[in-house]
């Protein structure tokens, strides 16, 4: 390799970072790149950047090669296998030892020595600084380089600056560097490094983490995704902190409108700091957070919104979706993009090709363990649990990796491994974003992995259902359907989705569909709420135990109403978010009494009764005394979604309604607390699931707009069959005459009256040929169960 003298080219060894952008990426790697383009372009948009100089690569290889130190290097990397842990630990830590024992060329050092000068001419005497590393094969769109090299916070004294400028250029050298440069195909010649000096952020005294400009788990691009905890943010980068985690609308954040679409409060138990020690390698540590910090979240919600927006800025300017490090001032109180680099992984998923991962039988047990899900895929294989990267070389290929944290230094045996699961970390930490371009499961910030599952322990990771990752006992049989979504042909019905968990909503809004035909306001309060409404209005009656388990999971809110409200909302914006503009229907609470009662603090607001499946549910609910305020939080969450968030997609269902008087009182009930039917466009339909709903369609359609059949619960009182025991099952069928009529008779009112009439039951998903009869007959649509959307939409077109 030629190498060239800067300084004969008339190029300065260091440069400015307001001086460089994206065309000098050759010279000052990604990272500086990336940081000089934004302080040129983006300053005047909002986006602040932390002033600063870079080393140039060519300063770097001037050095290695006037020091002796680049052909000695080569001729030790050539020959080396970075499978042999032991060899590629060897001949890394003698590299480095090399690397830092040799003092700067001359002329870079002097260089180095200038640009501190100019940096800290009007910085106040205790300003530190940030020494980070910028590979000139790093952030680029194809890889990420994730951690790769070191950076040094807090750095004080130029005598610092230059001895952290020597740590960063041996750290091109770790183990993990020279395996990742290995694996991703990249000539250790040809990568060089730049070093860049900041001012540092006081994140120290407020908070600092890392987001994304799309849903990392599904590439939903529609959002952007936000993790922060207190203190520095190489607490989050690293996986040290549970963070927590914020999920932002981009199309309601351009109308102006509030778009936080979902909130989860992180456990955040440490937090990094500054030390009073100068040493490099000792400039910060982590210390213990408060309760209260931990309760609370570590941003307020107009700070979520700046940082959304700051982010939309970043990626309208590169084009592409963008993974972003910040920190916020604690001395100024203000927002500050330290990195912003191409995501690699989930913008490059195939817009064509869907693939899902099952269980083949769901395990009867509990699992050992749950966590965040990584991967959307599902591993299994023998536990092997490392205290320390330093025990790898026992670690075989296929195990499963279990460890406190996964930092780059074990991506040797992250390539190895079948899933990673972890006691700490987020969905943005570094272990998160290797095990994602990898194409492995990960379950990270468990809390107790290390001490739960222990070594020779066949286990099954599973990450495919959810934000929440759980770990199985054994190795269980998966199946892997990959779903062609390309040129499927246009129907005359439209197929719409069965949806529960607004955690799947992303992933599932990439399947074909015309929206969802049911989504479940009980599963939001049953997986985001989890306490009883009424318990939570009446919380100083609680008892003890029960109002401080309440309290808890309250604290980062205003009040009780103020949660239930919020995390509802969040859950129906979600899903109206991922579908829109397509219709998201929403069922209200259809909560079965001894449903309600397993909500903390619900048992003593329900009655024991004897049949619950025909008991206290539904409109009669709504209806009731006891239920009115309750019920009135439902309505405030909905029209929080559709007025103030500004998501119209969303229409409402009315459940269990027995009389047509029913249907009038609850019609009027929600106008009262309003939700008017019509006004902003608001459709609101009734579930035709009780033989007098298709028996006196045309009183009932009065009050609706239209109708979705439920054919579980028509089934069951048609025939006089409980759904849940096994001892009848054999007589429960949708495809049953007297059921099939009913359904006839509910779509010819509809169509007389040309009202919508969809079906939202299970039949349609299980028997193919009910599908068939329903399109026959005229319905509008059917909502599925996501897993058969594809195939009942190639059959329904086959049919034609």
């Amino acid at each position: 390799m030629t190498i060239i003298d800067e300084r004969t080219a008339l190029v300065p060894d260091v440069l400015p970072l307001d001086a460089v952008g994206l065309e000098d990426l050759a010279s000052v790697g990604g990272k500086n790149a990336s940081l000089g383009e934004m302080l040129r372009s983006l300053s005047g948009l909002g986006v602040r950047v932390p002033d600063g100089f870079a080393t140039t690569a060519t300063a770097f290889r001037r050095h290695m090669e006037h020091t002796g130190l680049t052909s000695w290097i080569s001729a030790t990397l050539v020959a080396l296998d970075v499978e042999d842990t032991a060899a590629l630990a060897a001949a890394g830590a003698e590299i480095r030892r090399r690397v830092l024992s040799t003092p700067l060329e001359r002329g870079l050092e002097q260089a180095v020595r200038e640009g501190f000068a100019r940096l800290t001419a009007e910085a106040p005497d205790e300003a530190s600084f940030a020494v980070r590393s910028s590979a000139t094969a790093e952030d680029l769109p194809d890889a990420s380089f994730a951690g790769q090299q070191d950076t040094y916070l807090n750095i004080r004294g130029i005598e610092h600056v230059l001895d952290a400028v020597r740590r960063v250029f041996a750290s091109m050298y770790t183990d993990r560097a020279i395996a990742y440069r290995v694996h991703h195909g990249f000539v250790h010649d040809e990568v060089a490094i730049s070093v860049g000096v900041q001012r540092m952020v006081r994140s120290d005294l407020a908070s600092a983490g890392v987001l994304f400009t799309l849903d990392t788990e599904s590439g939903f691009d529609r959002a952007v995704f936000v993790t922060s905890a207190h203190g520095l943010g190489e607490g989050v980068v690293s996986g040290a902190v549970n963070p927590d985690e914020f999920t932002v609308s981009k199309p309601a954040l351009a109308a102006g409108r509030p778009a936080i679409l979902g909130r989860v409060l992180g456990s955040k138990a440490q937090r990094m700091v500054f030390t009073d020690d100068p040493t490099v390698g000792r400039t910060t540590a982590f210390v213990e957070t408060s309760a209260a910090e931990r309760r609370h979240f570590s941003l307020r919600d107009d700070e979520v919104t700046e940082l959304a927006r700051i982010a939309v800025v970043i990626e309208e300017h590169y084009g592409r979706p963008m993974d972003v490090e910040w920190g916020k001032d604690g001395l100024d109180g203000r927002l500050y993009v330290l990195q912003a680099r191409p995501e690699t992984v989930a913008s490059r998923a195939s817009a064509s090709v869907i693939e899902r991962h099952r269980l083949v039988v769901q395990p009867s047990t509990p699992p050992r363990l749950e966590g965040r899900a990584i991967g959307q895929r599902i591993g299994s294989g023998t536990v092997r649990v490392l205290a320390s990267v330093d025990e790898m070389h026992d670690f075989r290929r296929g195990d499963v990796l279990v460890a406190d944290m996964t930092d780059p230094d074990w991506e040797p045996i992250m390539q190895r491994a079948s899933a990673i699961v972890t006691n700490r970390g987020g969905r943005t930490c570094h272990a998160a974003i290797i095990a994602r371009e990898l194409g492995i499961p990960a379950v990270v910030g468990t809390g107790t992995a290390t001490s739960t599952l222990h070594d020779g322990d066949l286990v099954t990771v599973s990450c495919a259902e959810g934000e929440t990752g759980v770990v199985h006992d054994g190795v269980l049989d998966v199946e892997t359907e990959r779903i062609e979504v390309h040129d499927l042909p246009e129907l005359d019905v439209d197929l719409m989705l069965n949806v529960g968990n607004p955690a799947q909503a992303f992933s599932f809004a990439a399947l074909p569909n015309a929206g969802v035909g049911l989504a479940r306001m009980e599963f939001v309060v049953g997986r985001q709420i989890g306490v009883h409404p009424n318990a939570l209005l009446r919380l100083a009656d609680q008892p003890t135990d029960v109002r401080e388990q309440i309290e808890d999971r309250i604290a980062a809110y205003g009040s009780p109403r103020d949660f239930f409200v919020k995390r509802l909302a969040e859950g129906v914006a979600t899903l109206a978010a991922a579908f829109d503009p397509k219709p998201v229907v929403v069922r209200l609470s259809d909560f079965k009494s001894n449903e309600y009662a397993g909500l903390l603090g619900g048992a003593r607001y329900e009655p024991v009764e004897e049949n619950p499946m025909i008991g206290f549910r539904g409109a009669s609910r709504y209806l009731s005394e006891e239920f009115a305020q309750a019920f009135a939080l439902e309505c405030e969450a909905i029209r929080t979604v559709r007025e103030v968030m500004g998501f119209t997609n969303v229409r409402v269902m009315i459940p269990f309604v027995r009389t047509v008087d029913e249907a009038q009182a609850v019609v009027a009930l929600m106008a009262e607390h309003g939700l008017e039917r019509g006004r902003h466009g608001l459709r609101v339909v009734m579930m035709c699931e009780i033989p007098a709903n298709a028996l006196d369609a045309d009183r009932f359609l009065d009050h609706v707009d239209g109708f979705s059949i439920g054919s579980n619960d028509l089934t069951q009182l048609t025939l006089g069959v409980d759904r849940d025991s096994a001892l009848v099952a054999e007589s429960f069928d949708e495809r049953n005459p007297a059921v099939l009529r009913l359904i006839d008779m509910a779509i010819d009112a509809c169509r007389a009256r040309g009202a919508s009439v969809g079906i939202c039951g299970q039949g349609p998903s299980d028997h193919p040929d009910l599908a068939e009869h329903l399109r026959a007959r005229g319905v509008t649509s059917m909502s599925l169960n996501p897993d058969t959307v594809v195939s009942t939409w190639q059959r329904l077109a086959s049919a034609v």
